[in-house]
């Protein structure tokens, strides 16, 4: 096996931006932001807009935050709105 070629794994956590529900998981992605978990330590934060707490697969019903669709978002962000 290659040495110095793969990416590093490490324990991050997932943030469902949402509901607010977040995991704790093993990712290559890394972030700059960081949080405290449960157990005391500090992980980086890696922000997702589907988890499988929103999800509708996994919860049986549709769960809607107040983010708005794509094209809100981009008008917002570039304050075209």
């Amino acid at each position: 096996m290659k040495q110095n070629i793969h990416a590093d794994y490490q324990q991050v956590l997932f943030l469902d931006t949402v509901s607010g529900y977040t995991f704790l998981s093993g990712s290559t992605k890394s972030s700059n932001e960081t949080r405290e978990w449960n157990d005391g330590k500090v992980y980086p934060v890696i922000k997702v807009e589907v988890s499988s707490d929103t999800h509708p697969f996994y919860t049986g019903r549709q769960k809607f935050g107040e983010s708005g669709g794509r094209a809100e978002k981009f008008l917002k962000k570039y304050q075209l709105i």
